[in-house]
């Protein structure tokens, strides 16, 4: 196969990295719905977000209007130690799969907490440090999360404490203790350190936890903790916001060789890194510069934008944050121990959800047999270990240049590959075993969970 002028790894110098991030609000029509407060139902501006969240990413959050965002020198240096990040042509999965796709796909896995997280994570622990707090909460489902605050705070001197979905903190040891190695105390989630967390396991005993629990134990304490906030690693505007940073870094690298994708690819669990890859893409698209195919892939065992409803709900399972306009499987909703933990959320990205809603994204649910299926068959070709997260984008990827193949249509594929599987092991081991089974939620569930949603004036359920 001819392998053309574009190298295997495209990489950006220290002058062409982004010196903003891009807010795609900007450009949507139809703007995010707000946060609302969930006692009032009325919208909660910058002094009612206080209590949970640093001052000056409620601005960012609150933000719809500027396009372009500086990103402070301090974490553009930071950025430096490991970005930017390559984006890679996939020759060898191309050659393997006998296509005419071009495939490439952005790794995002090349730092030590091994995913995208870092991006945002380092981003937030600086503007509480500048803040002046002592230290953070968060929430953290398969880890990287996590792990990736936790070398944030350690590198600006701000106490961490993680709240570990439960069935995580169990499958995944090395993972907890890279977290602890870094500084931060790790709890296993639903706990009993928290009132939170004692009212879900009296009503779910034995549960393995979800990060909507994970979620309502980090902010009780860091609402009831002074010098704290709490932190978020995806779903939120201001994290997509952050992560733009990995789709201003692939558009760069793509037309430095003219190379315009036609689908756009990523997993999807809150929204961070799918939201991050796609956002000045879909810029160019809200503004009629530039068509393209997007596609969610979410897994079949939590499918909030493929069966979920669009409506107000919390986004905690403890019901003590903020509702938001979103896909979601209700806020009650504890998806199956699947091994994709960082894609075992209720809900999906307020702005993810309206750009879904209003027709400019597509989404598919895979199961995760067929995740690992992908996952391996890219392991063996590409080299990469994928995480189980990046695995659901590279099954439909696949998919696609399969697709390419019957038709002999010579598309261009761009997906995410979010990080690293090095520490998910027991996952790959128990699908090798054979022992790996598909949970997907029945009709009869979800309605259960839907009929708990928050009934808010004005907005159909």
């Amino acid at each position: 196969m001819a392998h053309e002028k574009i190298p295997y790894k495209i990489y950006l110098s220290e002058e062409e990295m982004p010196k903003t991030w891009y807010n795609v609000r900007a450009d949507m029509k139809n703007k995010p719905a707000p946060l609302l407060n969930p006692a009032t139902f009325e919208p909660m501006g910058f002094e009612d977000l206080r209590p949970v969240f640093c001052d000056e990413l409620i601005r960012q959050e609150l933000d719809n209007d500027t396009r372009e965002i500086p990103i402070p020198t301090e974490i553009r240096d930071f950025y430096k130690m490991y970005r930017p990040a390559p984006l890679v042509r996939a020759y060898c999965l191309e050659e393997k799969l006998q296509t005419p796709a071009k495939i490439y796909y952005k790794f995002e896995g090349n730092n030590t907490s091994g995913s995208h997280k870092l991006n945002s994570a380092i981003a937030q622990a600086y503007y509480a440090k500048m803040q002046g707090l002592t230290g953070v909460t968060t929430e953290t489902g398969a880890g990287q999360w996590g792990t990736a605050l936790s070398m944030a705070c350690a590198y600006l001197g701000l106490d961490c404490k993680v709240f570990m979905v439960k069935v995580s903190y169990e499958q995944k040891p090395f993972r907890r203790e890279v977290m602890r190695t870094y500084g931060a105390s790790v709890t296993p989630s639903p706990s009993m350190e928290t009132a939170v967390g004692r009212k879900i396991l009296a009503e779910h005993p034995g549960t393995g936890g979800s990060l909507g629990c994970a979620i309502s134990e980090a902010v009780e304490v860091a609402t009831s903790t002074p010098g704290y906030r709490y932190v978020l690693g995806s779903v939120l505007n201001q994290v997509l916001l952050h992560q733009s940073i990995i789709g201003c870094e692939t558009k760069i690298a793509l037309d430095k060789y003219g190379v315009v994708p036609d689908i756009i690819i990523g997993c999807a669990g809150g929204g961070s890194n799918l939201g991050g890859l796609i956002s000045p893409f879909m810029g160019e698209k809200l503004r009629g510069e530039r068509d393209y195919r997007f596609i969610a892939v979410e897994p079949a065992s939590c499918p909030s934008l493929t069966r979920g409803r669009f409506a107000y709900d919390f986004c905690d399972t403890g019901m003590v944050c903020p509702l938001a306009k979103m896909y979601t499987l209700g806020s009650s909703f504890i998806p199956s121990a699947n091994h994709a933990g960082g894609l075992r959320y209720h809900g999906m990205s307020s702005v993810l959800s309206q750009l879904y809603h209003d027709g400019y994204m597509e989404a598919v649910a895979v199961e995760q047999t067929k995740v690992f299926e992908a996952a391996e068959q890219f392991a063996r070709v590409e080299g990469i270990l994928p995480a189980p997260e990046s695995s659901h984008a590279i099954r439909v990827a696949i998919d696609e240049a399969l697709k390419c193949k019957e038709t002999g249509e010579e598309k261009t594929i761009v997906f995410g590959l979010t990080g690293t599987g090095y520490f998910d092991m027991l996952a790959y081991e128990k699908f090798h075993n054979g022992e790996m089974q598909d949970f997907i939620p029945s009709d009869a569930q979800l309605e259960e969970s839907f009929a708990k949603l928050p009934k808010v004036p004005g907005c159909d359920a």
